[in-house]
């Protein structure tokens, strides 16, 4: 962190006061206020349909990297407290090829926002935050164009892109331009507004890395010193990493790629939404995400107890523009968004989402609660492609026939971040620096 954001943060943040209530029948919020405790639904999962084989899956991501349709990709599934697979396929680098292996890291983009999620739950279980913790508490320098609005802002309402503000992702364009986050920040206050803070949705990215300074201001420790101290270290993430930084100096990682008219261009990681460590900044292995997935379908409960998770995965705000396409709108029947997750009816099954979009990065996870099944996606290209093999292990999973999936271009939505659109078709420079891409919104 440059001096002056250091600065700036210092200055923003203020030691935290808030504690968590034992909260009675009597004084619970309304259902769209996450609660500190939440009674878990226990019941027993069910298998994954007959038919349901990891060995098969294992066949089409191998598949997936032949011919370079795309050049490398990892994919974890775990059930039932047990890592059925998680393994690499294909190539690191086009250029210079090693071979993706468990341990390779890629980059996590919007799937970061899983872990913003987390580490504020788990203060609050300590007792420094609570849900309905006023942002301003904790970073006064925080404020929206309403004075009164900005007083109602909470941490609950930061994690599920309730703010208030009219446009999705504000002034990402600004980051993608390499401003500084604290900058950014600052705008806020000139956002325009739709509806008051907890009424409506619209996905972010600089709003959302407020929890950043949030968690700073509630724990004392910096955002990236607090995710390695209270996630990786404990569950057994030991690839995981934040920022450039992190990814660059792994002992093994994947370069992202982008097309071009002579095929796949490997690109140096673009820095830019590494600035916003909660939204974008983790970069983990396929290995460190098989131990993720345990942790979020309850295997952990040391590290991540069981109210915790469903707190952290019950839906807040309905978020419909979700199932527009490609399978969510196919299988979708209701989409929402928790505390840094997705949450949808997927066929009549709870499926807990997200994905993750960047230049030269996807991914994406998912978790069946009621087969106590996750999986989890990474690959290192802008190719769609693989985003298929989500809704291929799912309708395995729950017994639906089974769809071409693999053929369909997946829209990642909100979860795309400012990534390039368009490679030139002279792009041809292998290895080349992705700063001076020129980058639009999809």
């Amino acid at each position: 962190m440059a001096a002056g954001s250091l600065v700036l943060s210092l200055a923003m943040a203020l030691p935290s006061t808030a504690r968590t209530p034992t909260m009675s029948q009597a004084s619970l919020p309304p259902p769209t206020q996450p609660l500190p405790y939440r009674t878990y639904a226990g019941a027993a999962a069910l298998p994954p349909a007959a038919g349901f084989d990891v060995a098969r899956f294992e066949a089409m991501a191998e598949q997936l990297v032949q011919g370079q349709r795309v050049p490398g990709l990892a994919m974890a599934i775990v059930q039932d407290g047990r890592i059925l697979s998680a393994r690499g396929y294909g190539v690191t680098d086009v250029v210079r090829p090693q071979q993706v292996d468990p341990h390779t890291v890629f980059r996590l983009a919007s799937l970061s926002k899983a872990f913003a999620g987390t580490m504020a739950g788990l203060l609050v279980n300590d007792g420094s935050l609570r849900w309905d913790s006023r942002v301003t508490d904790y970073v006064p320098g925080f404020h929206l164009a309403d004075a009164a609005y900005t007083g109602q802002v909470t941490v609950a309402d930061l994690l599920s892109h309730r703010i208030g503000l009219k446009a999705h992702n504000a002034f990402d364009r600004d980051i993608e331009a390499n401003a500084e986050y604290y900058q950014v920040a600052q705008k806020l206050g000139n956002a325009a507004l739709t509806c008051a803070p907890g009424q409506c949705y619209a996905y972010q990215n600089v709003a959302f890395s407020l929890v950043g300074d949030v968690v700073f201001a509630a724990s004392g420790s910096f955002y990236e010193q607090s995710v390695q101290k209270r996630i990786f270290e404990p569950l057994g993430m030991n690839d995981a990493s934040m920022g450039l930084a992190g990814i660059e100096s792994s002992t093994r990682w994947a370069r992202p790629h982008v097309r071009s008219r002579n095929g796949w261009v490997s690109l140096n990681p673009k820095p830019t939404y590494y600035r916003l460590p909660p939204a974008a900044g983790v970069n983990a292995s396929i290995s460190d995400m098989a131990q993720w997935l345990l942790a979020h379908t309850g295997h952990r409960p040391d590290v991540l107890p069981a109210p915790l998770l469903a707190t952290l995965h019950a839906p807040v705000v309905s978020t419909p523009g979700e199932m527009r396409s490609g399978w969510r709108r196919d299988r979708v029947d209701a989409a929402s968004y928790a505390l840094g997750w997705r949450v949808f009816d997927y066929a009549g099954e709870e499926v807990v989402f997200h994905a993750g979009a960047v230049q030269g990065y996807r991914g994406m996870v998912a978790m069946l609660p009621g087969r106590d099944l996750g999986i989890a996606l990474l690959w290192n290209s802008e190719s769609s492609l693989p985003s298929g093999l989500l809704p291929t292990i799912i309708d395995r999973a729950i017994g639906l026939p089974a769809e071409r999936w693999l053929d369909v271009d997946i829209d990642f939505g909100a979860d795309n971040l400012m990534a390039d659109g368009d490679t030139p078709a002279d792009a041809s420079a292998q290895g080349s620096s992705a700063s001076t891409s020129v980058a639009s919104p999809h």
